[in-house]
């Protein structure tokens, strides 16, 4: 038998300006998160361009690819992925032992609210703190994009508000990119953008003049 070729993404092709708040939105299976690597340099593209802040980071070497990814790329997943035997603080400083510019640790952490919680470790805290503490670990490495793939998706309502609050705050104080990706189209009305993604590919995207706060949105 020969190999199959299997597109998980086809013909992808949208712009995101600095500092937006962007909302990709699709079923499961639809490619999103395929798109979500191709921009954190976790996957590259078998044809075709991807501009970083004017770098074309499909041309990559894999070597520069890792600096791409080690200083460049903030991640937060939907399972939190912390170390069980180190403390908050000690999750998130060992993320910032590799980075260029990275911010302090304990700050980080006291602006998303676990100024207390800096000497607990995971199995100590709820899970809503410990998605913060992977949050804050991504946000002091001082990335050029935040990446995150389903945030909410181990979390309860509130809780899940909470950390898209905290999301869309950092966007808004930090100016900082800041692209989520999520199967819940409820989520779309408070994104800068939204891009909606099915069967590998752009179906629509558009803006939001004035986007919604979260504490705002109901699901």
């Amino acid at each position: 038998m020969g190999e199959v070729e299997i597109r998980a993404v086809d013909k992808i092709e949208f712009a995101i300006d600095k500092g937006e708040f962007v909302v990709v939105v699709g079923p499961s299976g639809a490619g999103k998160t395929t798109v979500l690597n191709i921009l954190g340099g976790m996957d590259t593209v078998t044809s075709g361009d991807v501009l970083v802040d004017g770098e074309n980071i499909a041309k990559y070497s894999q070597r520069k690819l890792t600096g791409y990814r080690r200083d460049d790329i903030g991640f937060v997943f939907q399972f939190y992925n912390l170390v069980p035997n180190l403390t908050a603080k000690e999750n998130v400083e060992l993320a910032l032992q590799i980075c260029k510019e990275p911010l302090d640790a304990v700050q980080v952490l006291k602006e998303v609210g676990l100024g207390n919680r800096l000497d607990n470790f995971p199995a100590q805290l709820s899970g809503g703190e410990q998605q913060r503490v992977s949050i804050a670990r991504a946000l002091a490495k001082n990335p050029k994009l935040l990446l995150c793939d389903e945030p909410t998706g181990a979390l309860d309502y509130q809780t899940g508000k909470a950390i898209l609050k905290l999301l869309q705050d950092t966007c808004r104080q930090k100016k900082m990119t800041v692209i989520v990706i999520t199967h819940n189209s409820a989520l779309t009305p408070m994104a800068d953008r939204v891009i909606k993604i099915k069967n590998g590919k752009v179906s629509k995207m558009y803006l939001n003049e004035n986007p919604e706060p979260i504490e705002n949105i109901e699901w």
